[in-house]
C-alpha cells in the first residue's frame, strides 16, 4: 500500500480505539433487556453479543460509505482532521460511558468529523443534504419509531398471553429475547462497525493510500468487526444499568417487545444506507415497552438526561475535535499534543471509574433514588396499618425510613392506662 504514512497509521489505530469504546459503550443496546430480565447470565450475553457484532461487520457496507463517500468532502480532508475527529468522539464515549449515560457513538463521530471539517475546510466541505437526510432526520425519527413499535408489540404480547400461565409465557419470552437479542447483536454490527470502516476508508483517501470512491478493504473490514467485538465482550456494564434498570423495570415480555422492534429499525435503516444511532432506536425501544404494559412506569427523570445526553453529543464532540483540529494545524508537535492529551484525559477517565466498580457481578443491582414527590408523599401519607407498610415497602431504605418517622411523630403511641 502506497503513502501509509506515520500519520496515516496513528488515524488508523485512533480509529480502532474509538470503535472498541464504541463496542463496550453500545452493547448495552443489545444486552440490557436481557441481563435485567435474567433471561441470559451477564458474560455469556456480552460474548454472544461480541460474536454476532462480529458478524454483522461483514454484511453491509452502505452505511461505511455513506460516511467515507457522502457526509464531507473527502477531497479537502486531510488525515490530521480525521484524527481531530477521532479525539472528540472518544472522549465523549468515555464521558457519557462514566457516567453510565446511554448516547450515541454515532453521533458522537459525526459531530467530531464535522467540526474537524469546518474548522479545516470551512461549513461548505460538510454536504448538508446529507447531514439532514441520512444523520439528523434518523436521529428523531428512529427512537420515536422504535418506541411506537415496541409498545403496542408489547400490548399485542401480554393480549396474547393473557390465558397463559405466568411462569410459562415468562419461560417462552425469556427465550424469545435470547434470539432478539442476537437480532440487535447482528445490526448493530451492520450499522455501528461499518462507521468506523467508513472513517478509516476515508483517512486512506485523504493520505493517497486508496483511490477516490474506493471502498472498505478487506483488512479495514476484518479489523473494524474485532475492535468493535473486542470492546463489546468487555461490556459497557455502566450503560447496561442505566438502559435495564433506570429506564423502566420490564419483564420478559416487554424485553422481547423492545429488542425486536429496535432490530427492525436498525436494520432497515443499514439497509437503506441511514447512519442511524442504535443507542436511539433500543432507548426508545425501551421506553415505549415500559408505557406498553399495564401499570409500567417510565423513569423520566433518566430519560431526561438522556434526553440533554443526546442533544448535547454532535456540539460537544464537533467543539472538541475542532479544538484539536486547531491544535493539530501548528504541525506534528501539535499532533503529538492532541495524542498526549487523548491518552491522558482516558486514563483519569478510567481512574474515577475505579471509585465505584460496576462489572458483571452487581450490574442488576441498581436501586433508584426516591424523587421529591415520592419522598414527600410518604412524609404526608397518613397511617393506615397495611397501607403504610405496603407505601415504605415500594420506596428504598432511606425514604422508607422517613415515611415511618413521620408517621410515628404525627401520631404518638397511646399510653397504656396503669393497673
Amino acid at each position: 500500500m502506497e503513502n501509509f504514512s506515520l500519520i496515516l497509521a496513528i488515524v488508523v489505530i485512533t480509529a480502532l480505539a474509538f470503535d472498541f469504546t464504541n463496542g463496550f459503550h453500545d452493547t448495552a443496546n443489545a444486552m440490557a433487556t436481557t441481563i435485567s430480565t435474567g433471561a441470559m447470565k451477564p458474560k455469556v450475553a456480552v460474548a454472544m453479543s461480541a460474536v454476532l457484532n462480529l458478524v454483522g461487520a461483514f454484511l453491509s457496507i452502505e452505511v461505511a460509505n455513506t460516511i467515507s463517500k457522502g457526509l464531507v468532502d473527502e477531497s479537502g480532508i486531510q488525515p490530521e482532521v480525521i484524527f481531530a475527529a477521532l479525539v472528540g468522539a472518544i472522549l465523549w464515549n468515555l464521558l457519557t460511558w462514566l457516567v453510565g449515560l446511554p448516547s450515541s457513538s454515532s453521533h458522537a463521530l459525526m459531530g467530531g468529523l464535522i467540526g474537524a471539517t469546518i474548522a479545516s475546510a470551512g461549513a461548505g466541505a460538510v454536504h448538508g443534504d446529507v447531514l439532514v437526510t441520512k444523520v439528523l432526520i434518523p436521529a428523531v425519527a428512529a427512537p420515536l419509531v422504535a418506541g411506537i413499535a415496541a409498545m403496542f408489540a408489547t400490548r399485542l404480547t401480554y393480549g396474547l398471553g393473557k390465558h397463559t400461565s405466568e411462569k410459562a409465557s415468562g419461560k417462552g419470552y425469556r427465550a424469545g429475547q435470547i434470539a432478539s437479542a442476537g437480532l440487535v447483536s447482528l445490526a448493530h454490527g451492520t450499522n455501528d462497525a461499518q462507521k468506523t470502516m467508513g472513517i478509516i476508508t476515508l483517512a486512506l483517501v485523504a493520505g493517497g493510500a486508496l483511490a477516490p470512491d474506493s471502498d472498505p478493504p478487506v483488512w479495514v473490514i476484518v479489523s473494524a468487526g474485532m475492535a468493535i467485538a473486542l470492546g463489546t465482550y468487555l461490556g459497557g456494564w455502566r450503560i447496561i444499568r442505566t438502559m435495564g434498570k433506570g429506564l423502566t423495570d420490564l419483564q420478559p415480555q416487554q424485553g422481547f417487545a423492545a429488542q425486536t422492534s429496535a432490530a427492525t429499525v436498525i436494520l432497515a435503516s443499514s439497509h437503506l444506507g441511514f447512519s442511524l444511532s442504535t443507542t436511539h432506536s433500543v432507548s426508545g425501544a425501551v421506553m415505549g415497552a415500559g408505557l406498553g404494559r399495564k401499570g409500567g412506569v417510565v423513569r423520566w427523570s433518566t430519560a431526561t438526561r438522556m434526553f440533554v445526553a443526546w442533544g448535547l453529543t454532535l456540539p460537544a464532540a464537533a467543539l472538541v475535535a475542532a479544538l484539536a483540529e486547531w491544535v493539530t494545524s501548528f504541525g506534528t508537535w501539535g499532533t503529538a499534543v492532541v495524542a498526549v492529551f487523548l491518552i491522558a484525559s482516558s486514563a483519569a477517565i478510567w481512574v474515577l471509574s475505579r471509585r465505584e466498580v460496576v462489572d458483571h457481578t452487581n450490574v442488576n443491582d441498581a436501586e433508584e433514588t426516591p424523587g421529591v414527590v415520592t419522598t414527600a408523599m410518604a412524609a404526608v401519607t397518613p397511617p393506615a396499618g397495611p397501607v403504610v407498610a405496603d407505601l415504605t415497602a415500594t420506596i428504598p431504605a432511606p425514604a422508607a425510613a422517613t415515611a415511618a418517622e413521620t408517621t410515628a411523630s404525627t401520631n404518638p403511641p397511646t399510653p397504656t392506662p396503669a393497673v
